[in-house]
């Protein structure tokens, strides 16, 4: 398990400059409260899911790697190469199989950072977000790892400056996880519609 950690990271760490710099030319994007993350340790960052770009702004928001989990689909030919290389956890959104899970919470008790979207899938409806599934939530009580909640508010036009993420005061997961679970949700619904 190390020397995959390992090996991601050094791809990781070669193209995050790269898709940094570009992200931040077309997209313009403000960051609020960065010094929310960690500069090391175990943590989840989990928030809303608005579009494929979501990855992309949480990457270029810290210089630690975000390992992020993705569903199987994405792991397919040419582009599962490089999704296998830069650290990313499939995820069988049809079968309940909790390997993914598993395999999360190795990188966390490596002390790595995990990237998490609880509604499972982009938001296209009119609700300020989907109700989340645990897998945040459980992943932290598993492994004693803080969660930073995430919002991410705008649209994806370029150059338009509107695309804000805020990173929120670190969270701590006690015992009942449905509860902890609908106040996750309950933080980052009240920062969006805040």
């Amino acid at each position: 398990m190390s020397g995959d950690i390992l090996k991601n990271s050094i791809l990781y760490s070669i193209l995050r400059p790269i898709v940094t710099i570009l992200f931040k030319l077309f997209y313009r994007p403000k960051y609020i409260g960065r010094d929310n993350i960690p500069k090391n340790g175990r943590i989840i960052l989990a928030g809303n899911h608005k579009n494929n770009l979501d990855c992309i702004f949480l990457i270029s928001s810290t210089k630690r790697p975000v390992h992020f989990l993705a569903k199987k689909e994405l792991f397919s030919g040419l582009k599962g190469v490089l999704f296998n290389n830069l650290g990313l956890i499939p995820v069988d959104r049809k079968n309940k199989s909790h390997s993914s899970i598993e395999l999360a919470e190795k990188y966390l008790e490596s002390e790595k950072m995990i990237g998490i979207f609880p509604e499972g899938t982009f938001n296209r409806s009119n609700d300020t977000i989907l109700p989340f599934k645990i897998g945040a939530v459980k992943m932290s009580s598993d492994t004693n790892s803080k969660i930073v909640p995430f919002t991410i508010k705008g649209d994806y036009k370029l150059f338009s400056k509107n695309l804000v993420i805020e990173f929120l005061k670190p969270m701590e997961v006690k015992k009942d996880l449905e509860i902890e679970n609908k106040k996750l949700e309950k933080i980052i619904k009240d920062n969006l519609e805040g």
